[in-house]
């Protein structure tokens, strides 16, 4: 799978806002065949920033993430909210799935 983990510096006016300002690019996302998950966070160290794990199934789901028309709009009107550049991880790893941290197993 391809997972990406991105963060998101908005600029402070609209940090509070970020969920609603993202949420048509969010749900557009969510609903690609090819994507695994597209969940955001806000960071607890800096109230503007946001994290974005998301995960595709394949290379060929990865490109149509970004050639969707979709990713098109939010590259052209997401940055007017942003203080920088979202900074990005983007690897390819194994499986379609999260696996369980075994260090902190919870009994049942």
């Amino acid at each position: 799978m391809i997972f990406i983990t991105a963060k998101f510096p908005v600029k402070p006016e609209h940090a509070d806002d970020w969920p609603e300002i993202s949420r048509a690019f969010t749900e557009a996302c969510r609903a690609e065949e090819g994507c695994l998950w597209f969940d955001w966070s806000r960071s607890l160290d800096d109230p503007n920033e946001y994290v974005l794990v998301e995960a595709f199934r394949d290379d060929a789901a990865g490109g149509a993430h970004v050639q969707s028309d979709h990713f098109k709009e939010a590259t052209a009107t997401l940055p007017a909210y942003l203080s920088a550049t979202p900074r990005i991880v983007n690897t390819t790893v194994e499986g379609t799935a999260w696996s369980e941290l075994g260090e902190m197993a919870v009994e049942k």
